[in-house]
């Protein structure tokens, strides 16, 4: 599986309040949750996202609850997958099971690089500034439920 797209990028510790903030959980209608992704920490998010950019983030990213809301508003604003140099855990799990795609990366990616992410191959190239990154690649169980569009889903086509 392979994914390009723009990079929108925010720094370390961005938490789940931010990501989709607890005045919206009322809702689980996907459009609905995306429509306030990232509202409170950039309000041009939503406006300037468009299908297939990935999100980039420093440290500890989705820390703070372990609100499923927060992978399902990412994911339904159109990221088609966020690299960080580290995710909180219930947040990777929480992304892994809702079909979100996640890589943990440490390289240099800025705000409007255009990236591309091999999961199979375990690499990231930047073609904007001309190099490429390994990461470790994900098992195939990984991909498949990232592919199906999540745990669920995954489950259902296999018949689990």
């Amino acid at each position: 599986m392979k994914i390009s797209g723009k990079v929108i990028k925010y720094g370390d510790n961005v938490d789940t309040d931010v990501i989709i903030p607890a005045r919206y959980l009322t809702s689980s209608d996907s459009k609905e949750l995306a429509a306030h992704c990232m509202e409170d920490l950039d309000k041009s998010f939503v406006k300037r996202v468009a299908a297939g950019d990935i999100m980039a983030a420093g440290a500890n990213f989705g820390c703070g609850s372990s609100r499923e809301h927060a992978p399902i508003a990412i994911k339904a604003s159109g990221i088609a997958c966020v690299i960080a140099k580290s995710f909180a855990r219930i947040f990777y799990r929480n992304a892994v099971n809702t079909g979100l795609a996640i890589v943990e990366y440490d390289g240099a990616i800025d705000e409007g690089d255009i990236v591309e992410v091999d999961f199979a191959q375990g690499r990231i190239k930047n073609f904007t500034k001309g190099y490429e990154g390994t990461f470790p690649p994900f098992p195939v169980f990984l991909q498949n439920i990232i592919e199906k569009g999540g745990l669920l889903s995954s489950m259902k086509e296999n018949k689990v």
